[in-house]
């Protein structure tokens, strides 16, 4: 199939519809984003369709263009993620984008599943006690990381010293990766991209990289993952992290 048929067929995948071919306001425009995509990207690497549709979601609520992520949290219902996956994959962007965008992004998410007929709240995803998120997240993060966050900010005042590596702890890998919803080796992989499409985290990329490798992911998912993004986030950000990747390979 030429790359307009490969369009097609990924469009109708995806949302159960056909690409733009005159419609609009900007049908020229349209064709070059659609094809380009869907007839390229989605063909490149060996992500399935639920895992792309993930990893467009997270950047698309890193960059905090709802009316697009509306399209896509109804794409992951139609190739197959469950409401919960997409609740999680927004969830845990909380720590690197902070609460006010997460809380944009799950409006938008909620409105679909509203007009989806999906019941809220859903189903509850913790799996451990309040009292539990430093203790089970430090039980997931040093396998990965080990301890370097806190030998890196040791010099601060003690107070600080203590309270940045705990929070770390306590709410990126207590408070997400504890829950049910997502495996280990999806989250790592979801927040690598989140923190490529962040920019300016090239610390921060390449510690999450070898952390996704730790974790079951392959090289070449790290890859497809940052060129199945590039289209969302654009290319100075997918060059920029495969920069980063460079000591892995």
């Amino acid at each position: 199939m030429n790359r307009i048929q490969q369009c097609e067929e990924k469009f109708m995948e995806l949302f159960g519809t056909t690409p733009v071919k005159n419609e609009g306001t900007d049908p020229e425009f349209m064709r070059i984003l659609q094809r380009f995509i869907f007839g390229q990207v989605c063909y490149t690497g060996e992500l399935d369709n639920r895992i792309r549709e993930l990893i467009t979601i997270t950047v698309l609520s890193v960059n905090q263009t709802l009316p697009q992520l509306r399209s896509h949290v109804k794409a992951c219902l139609h190739v197959g993620c469950t409401p919960v996956e997409i609740r999680e994959v927004i969830y845990q962007c909380a720590p690197f984008i902070g609460f006010p965008k997460t809380l944009n992004a799950i409006a938008a998410m909620n409105e679909v599943f509203t007009a989806e007929n999906i019941s809220l709240p859903l189903e509850n995803q913790e799996t451990i006690p309040d009292e539990e998120r430093y203790r089970a997240g430090l039980t997931i993060q040093e396998p990965l990381y080990g301890s370097e966050i806190r030998e890196k900010y040791a010099y601060l005042p003690e107070t600080f010293a203590e309270a940045v590596p705990r929070f770390l702890t306590e709410f990126c890998f207590g408070d997400f990766y504890t829950r049910k919803g997502l495996d280990k080796k999806e989250r790592e992989l979801l927040i690598f991209v989140l923190l490529s499409a962040l920019g300016s985290a090239d610390l921060q990329v390449y510690s999450h990289a070898a952390g996704a490798l730790k974790a079951g992911c392959t090289k070449e998912d790290l890859l497809a993952s940052l060129l199945h993004a590039m289209p969302y986030m654009g290319f100075p950000r997918m060059l920029n992290a495969l920069n980063s990747l460079r000591p892995l390979f």
